[in-house]
């Protein structure tokens, strides 16, 4: 059974057809990218496949669980975490609270506990603060759990935002152009990041990127997205050397 299965997937806006007919299957642990051309919708896709918009047409099923059109909480609680293009962290929060954030799916306690700091509320956030702290120090930033997140550079933070995402215990994590902004030595460490994520955490990981080298160098399969619509799709090395891929990026 795959572990993402999207069918027909479409929507709309103002008479618009942003995204027709688009299909994916990823199977669980696979390394899997979507890429296209500027405006070719695949942020538009990843906000259907996190709640974000409700598709007009079409299916998402999560490792056998219909989540079509369900609401972002609900999504990500069924198992799906995603990232952002633009870094949306809790920057004036510490760097181990922006991961305990990510915990308050599987580890809570009511507002009533919270406000009296009854024993089960200091239980939980012994629990969460290890269990963060053992997130932080796989990314090695358990030196700066301390720090204010918008303290740490921009590699770092890109790393904190994944910690983040993994904490609610994902299935499967979408990383919105992780290597945006980065330089060559940082999109090299990234790399080896997601690797790493995806054998250490059993993951399976859908990203979106332009820069090709890393989607060459990490992504097992490749759907290619042009005006809303799938061009192509397959294996990595297949897809990118299909000429419409090349056209579609490049123009006559």
């Amino acid at each position: 059974m795959a572990m993402l299965e999207v069918k027909n997937l479409g929507i709309s806006f103002g008479g618009l057809r942003a995204v027709d007919g688009f299909e994916m299957q990823i199977e669980k642990g696979q390394l899997y990218g979507l890429i296209g051309p500027n405006g070719a919708g695949k942020t538009t896709v990843f906000n259907m496949l996190t709640g974000v918009y409700k598709p007009d047409d079409g299916s998402i099923v999560l490792d056998g669980k219909d989540i079509t059109g369900k609401k972002t909480i609900d999504i990500n609680k069924a198992g799906i975490a995603r990232t952002f293009q633009n870094i949306r962290l809790f920057k004036d929060q510490s760097v181990l609270d922006n991961v305990k954030v990510g915990l308050h799916n599987h580890h809570t306690y009511s507002t009533l506990t919270g406000i009296l700091r009854l024993p089960k509320y200091f239980k939980v956030e012994a629990e969460m603060n290890k269990k963060a702290m053992e997130l932080l120090k796989v990314f090695d930033l358990e030196d700066e759990a301390d720090y204010l997140a918008s303290n740490l550079p921009y590699g770092k933070q890109r790393k904190l935002e994944i910690a983040r995402a993994l904490a609610t215990e994902p299935k499967l994590l979408l990383l919105d152009e992780p290597a945006a902004g980065m330089n060559p030595n940082e999109t090299k460490e990234l790399m080896d990041t997601i690797r790493f994520v995806r054998d250490e955490f059993d993951m399976t990981i859908l990203l979106i990127e332009h820069d090709m080298k890393l989607v060459s160098g990490i992504c097992e399969k490749l759907t290619v997205l042009n005006f809303g619509q799938v061009l192509a799709s397959g294996n990595t090395s297949d897809v990118l050397n299909n000429p419409q891929v090349i056209k579609a990026y490049l123009g006559e």
